[in-house]
């Protein structure tokens, strides 16, 4: 029983030091490993499509707009054979899509494509919900046509007869080795029709999922920014605003085959503003498509460019029949196509008779606001929105994790410390004098260990 002090006394001293030295180590190995724990944390997973190397393409396939004008000048040139195997439909025959082209960095339009190759039958997402679908089966002859980008009719699902590489974000497809006259493949699409009654009440979506196609590049002319806020200031809906854009440039401008190419700022401020007698104010559809799809974007709207050909019937597909088109993504119905193309029978009117500029009026900086039904998208900035505040960064929600984890650990420590104590204590103190001999051997030895 003498010695019984002195035991408790080591007992303590190595409970407090083995705390300690614990307590030490988790506060240390936290210090050490939380900031290399939060770099961590945001690195992405190595993609192992990265050691894939993508099919090449050229700048003929990257921007196939600037081809249109010179299929313009060959009318008569023979680029396809064409044969509807099932899904002729009604409506006459289907548009054949050849790229789709989603960037504009103020002098060119380019697809912007990923491609990876692909089997016969391609990945694609569900129709919108509402939207009609029909399937089309088209057996497809090439001709004349060349470069890589494969004719299809939007949305193609599944291609035999030819190795391909596809983007699912655009669905473009491309054939690696190139087009040769005399291929020959059959091509399966998933044809949509959205609902009219959709499209004219339908938002436009806005924020980082559709920035690609919302960015309007730095230098925009003034006078396209004026021409897209004037014909937005009496076409609040999202709608109303795109087929505003669209009767604008059928009714005042004109069609003509021996337009010079070009789709940069400067050649669309010509074609919009030029003088009629000096050239301007014509083009072919390359300049009235992506003048859509500008004006489009500094409107609000989410704009794409799509080249293709217009066939009339089954059969040749000359290049008379190649067409450029934009597209305008809307809520809950998907890309749906306008047609910015003056009707042949129709005289353009002057552009001075709906928009004269007022020098004294200082620049808008701003659509207007919508009408209240539908709810409209405030108009683009001039780069992608910018990336909203998350709070704070990972290192410092890491950190305050850490910190709450070492007092967790410092208050589990102590709650084991107290019933340490306690128990040395039943041991040590009651009890006959036979039993607290045997608890100062356990304590001995529980020190020992």
């Amino acid at each position: 029983a003498g010695l019984a002090p002195a035991v408790r006394a080591a007992v303590r001293l190595r409970l407090v030091a083995a705390t300690a030295a614990g307590l030490a180590v988790v506060v240390g190995l936290a210090a050490l490993l939380a900031p290399v724990v939060a770099g961590q944390v945001d690195d992405r997973p190595v993609d192992p499509r990265r050691y894939v190397e993508p099919p090449r393409v050229e700048s003929l396939d990257e921007n196939p707009l600037i081809r249109i004008s010179g299929w313009a000048l060959n009318p008569d040139q023979r680029l396809l054979d064409v044969r509807t195997l099932a899904g002729a439909g009604d409506g006459g025959p289907p548009r054949i899509r050849l790229a789709v082209l989603s960037d504009y960095d103020g002098v060119t339009w380019r697809v912007g494509a990923t491609y990876r190759n692909a089997g016969r039958v391609l990945p694609a997402a569900e129709p919108a919900p509402g939207a009609a679908t029909e399937t089309v089966r088209q057996e497809i002859t090439v001709g004349d046509l060349t470069g890589r980008l494969l004719p299809a009719v939007p949305t193609p699902r599944e291609v035999t007869g030819a190795r391909v590489a596809y983007d699912p974000e655009t669905g473009t497809v491309i054939r690696p080795e190139g087009l040769a006259p005399g291929l020959r493949y059959d091509v399966s699409s998933v044809r949509e029709r959205p609902d009219p009654n959709l499209v004219t009440t339908a938002n436009v979506p806005a924020g980082d999922a559709v920035a690609r196609v919302l960015r309007v590049p730095d230098g925009a002319p003034e006078q396209l920014r004026r021409l897209a806020t004037q014909l937005a200031e009496e076409n609040g809906a999202p709608y109303s605003r795109a087929d505003a854009i669209a009767r604008f440039l059928a009714e005042h401008y004109r069609v003509t085959a021996d337009a010079p190419s070009g789709h940069a700022y400067p050649n669309l401020t010509f074609f919009l503003f030029g003088p009629r007698n000096g050239g301007g104010q014509r083009g072919t559809s390359e300049q009235f498509a992506a003048a859509f799809a500008v004006l489009g974007r500094l409107a609000g709207l989410p704009t794409r460019v799509v080249v293709g050909f217009e066939p009339k019937a089954d059969g040749p597909v000359r290049a008379a029949d190649a067409y450029a088109w934009p597209e305008v993504l809307f809520e809950g119905v998907g890309w749906v196509p306008f047609d910015p193309m003056p009707r042949p029978d129709e005289e353009p009117r002057p552009v001075e008779e709906d928009f004269r500029p007022k020098p004294e009026d200082p620049p808008p900086s701003e659509v207007p606001a919508p009408t209240e039904e539908p709810s409209a998208t405030p108009p683009a900035a001039a780069s992608a929105p910018a990336r909203p505040d998350r709070g704070p960064g990972t290192p410092v929600l890491v950190g305050g994790g850490v910190g709450g984890l070492v007092l967790l650990v410092g208050g589990v420590l102590a709650v084991l410390a107290a019933m340490r104590r306690r128990l040395s204590r039943s041991r040590l103190e009651r009890g006959d004098p036979g039993r607290r001999v045997t608890g100062a051997w356990r304590e001995l030895t529980d020190a020992l260990r």
